[in-house]
Order: C-alpha cells, then structure tokens, then sequence
C-alpha cells in the first residue's frame, strides 16, 4: 500500500472506533480480514498511525484546530511522527486512494501548530474533561503532566523467570533485540518500544519464551507482585488471576515451596494459566474454578498470604489500551468500586489471623485505591496498613500506572469475623 491508502485505512478505522465504540484491537483485525491485500508491514504501519491518534486525541486536535479523525491523522503524522509537510500533502493527493489534498489552513496548522502550554489539563494530558477533579485529587498542579506520559508507546517489559533462568542467561538470549536492565528488579528487562510504523516481530515468538525462561510482563506488575515479599513456603491465594500473569511472579518467589492457589470469578479468563505454569516449570499449583461448588471454602481462614489485583478501569494501562480512555464513564467507575468493595470482603475471609493482603491496581485513581481500603477498614476493624502504599506512574516511574498496599490482619481477631 501506498502512503495515501494508509492514511486513508487509519481514518476509516479510527471512524469505525468512534461511532461504534468498539475496542480498538478489533476493529484493526477486522479491517486486515477484510483487506487482505493489506500486508502485515501495511497493517502495522496503519496500526501504529491509530494507536498514536488515541493516544493524543485531543492535543493533536488542539494544535491543528480540528477534531476530525482526518486532521487528527494528519497532525499525527506532522507532529510525532515527524512527517514534513510536503511529505503529508503528496501522500493525500495521491488519486485514487489518498484521503484528498491538504487546505490552504491545513498545511498552514502543520507548519505552524496552535501552542498548547496553555490548553486546560485534560487537554495538555488528554484525557477526558469529567476525570479531571479525580485526577488532580491524586496528582494536583502535575496532573496534565502525569498523564501526558501515559500517551507515550509503552516498552516491552519482560520478567525473567528465575525458576528457569538467570537475568544474564534471558540477555544472553535476547541479544539481537538488546534487552536492557531496568526497574527496581534485578528480574526486569526492557526492550526499547520500536517506532510506531515498524513490524516488530513479537518476542513471544523467541525460542527462550517457548522454554519458559522469560514472560512478557509491565515492570510496574512486577514491583506489585513483590509487595507479596517473602513467601516462600507460605500458602498463598491469587484471588483474581485472570490470565496468570501476577500467579507466575508469585510462583517464582516461592521457587516451588508452599501451595499457591489461584482463582477467578470468570472462569474464561484463567484459561491459559495451566498451560502457562507448565511452560515456567511451576509446580506448587493449584488452580480453583467457580464452575465448581464452594471452590474457596476449604481456604477460609488459611491463607498467609491473599493477593487481590482488583478489576478496575485500567487507567494506569492507557498507553497500551489508549482507546480505553475515551469510552470509560461515571457509572463504569462506581461498579468497579462496588467490585473492589466485595473482593476485599471475600480475601478477608480467607486470610488466617496474622496473615496479609495485598491489594493491587493498576487504577490512577484514589476512588480506586485509597478510598476503597480506608472503607474496607471502616467495615474490618481487625485489619491494618503494613507499611506504605506504593503508587507507581509513567512519568515518575516509567512503568504502567499501579497503586499496592499490604493490609494485616490482626493475629487476635476471631476467624469467624
């Protein structure tokens, strides 16, 4: 495909989004059935020029004064991508596909964008206009600042699994795509987020990631799971799963001692989890299913440790979901409340006196977070802080948005609380 026919491929898409508020992944695959013509380096090219548009919305639509998905296009492609004009208005005027020549006022906003230092915050950070009172609750003055980073492409990080491997041995193995020591675990490496119109070949398709010796996980997830700490021949419950990634980290700091549970209210989601911990070489496992009857009652009150990773709005997750952002509303953030309110009363059930949780978002917001654990305490008086919250953000960590507190559980309180 020609340069035209891309650009003209991203508008089309980006509309579909728009209109049928579909996620944004799907449609991109629907599109590449429809057109098979379109190889796989048009599909990333395309893939990437949308991704980057959702992620800047509204900023790109403030500097080119139009919030059309064609000007938003354009102005992706003149102000991040660093396409010059001449370059964007042969591309449009290329007959028959292009999506039409520039304007006059076009080329002069892509010569000459609007200044945007003084554009309100959910402008400068774009993000919706109704979140902006939740999010200066939590970041103040640096809000914009803050999730302006979360409109960044994100790196991939990846977690060595130390049940199979040294972090020497995954670099030794990765060589050819220069993985690099980062975060505050010895465990994580990144490898730099390629340029947006690039076909990367996926690292789940190396031969290391096939023996186990690696999993593609956020450094931010990372450091979550290691508010487990040391639980290494402890009983330990995943209680929200979901697809394994937090169950394996946990599995690899108890190097195989103790029993680790996991469990998920949507029994879809766990799916992989068997077939993932045998590809890492985890052995202690035991996964429960809601299919079966009282699949948690035996656990009650024997847990030393139960690791609760919330379901939330995913805002921490906005540069790798960035549709996410524009379709999220008031009423979806109060369920998730609601959610989070009844996981925490279920985890406090299953923990033994003196044993912990860990409760674990990947939300920006306290509604989420603080709010939702200073209400679990007013109704749990046998349960405590231990030791500060951790809040972990693009901007200031480099990581995915992620909020984690350990909570205690009184050794005196009754079981039958």
């Amino acid at each position: 495909m020609r340069d035209g026919g891309r650009i003209s491929a991203a508008a089309e898409i980006l509309g579909e989004i728009e209109a049928r508020r579909r996620p944004a992944n799907l449609v991109l695959q629907d599109w590449g059935k429809a057109h098979r013509f379109a190889g796989s380096g048009d599909r990333a090219w395309i893939a990437g020029l949308v991704l980057d548009v959702l992620r800047k919305r509204r900023s790109l639509a403030h500097r080119i004064g139009d919030d059309s998905v064609r000007a938003a296009c354009l102005a992706a492609l003149g102000y991040e991508w660093g396409w010059p004009v001449e370059r964007i208005a042969e591309a449009c005027a290329d007959a028959p596909h292009g999506p039409g020549p520039l304007g006059r006022e076009e080329m002069e906003r892509l010569l000459k964008p609007r200044d945007l230092s003084k554009a309100p915050p959910p402008v400068r950070g774009d993000y919706p206009d109704w979140l902006d009172q939740p999010l200066a609750r939590v970041f103040g003055d640096k809000r914009a600042e803050e999730l302006a980073a979360l409109t960044a492409r994100a790196p991939v990080d990846l977690r060595v699994n130390t049940l199979k491997a040294t972090p020497d041995e995954v670099m030794t193995a990765l060589e050819a795509m220069n993985p690099q020591a980062a975060g505050k675990l010895p465990t994580t490496l990144r490898i730099a987020a390629p340029a947006a119109e690039l076909r990367v070949a996926p690292v789940e398709s190396h031969p290391a990631f096939a023996l186990g010796l690696f999993e593609v996980q956020d450094a931010g997830s990372q450091i979550a799971a290691a508010m487990a700490g040391d639980i290494a021949g402890k009983s330990v419950l995943d209680l929200c799963a979901g697809g394994g990634g937090k169950t394996l980290a946990l599995a690899a700091m108890m190097k195989n001692t103790g029993r680790l549970y996991a469990y998920d209210a949507d029994p879809r989601r766990m799916r992989d989890i068997i077939p993932r911990a045998t590809r890492a070489g985890v052995t202690n496992l035991t996964t429960l299913s809601p299919l079966d009857k009282d699949p948690l009652r035996p656990l009650t009150g024997q847990m030393d440790l139960v690791f609760v990773d919330a379901p939330c709005t995913g805002s921490g997750t906005w540069r790798r979901h960035p549709d996410t952002k524009w379709k999220l509303k008031a009423p979806q953030l109060e369920r998730r409340m609601a959610e989070q309110d009844s996981v925490l009363d279920q985890a406090a059930t299953l923990v033994k006196p003196g044993g912990r949780i860990v409760y674990v978002t990947c939300s920006l917001f306290a509604e989420e977070n603080e709010d939702r654990l200073e209400a679990f305490f007013a109704r749990r008086p046998g349960f405590s802080w231990q030791g500060d919250v951790v809040r972990l953000t693009p901007l200031k960590d480099g990581t995915d948005g992620f909020f984690a507190a350990a909570l205690l559980r009184s050794s005196s309180e009754r079981s039958s609380r």
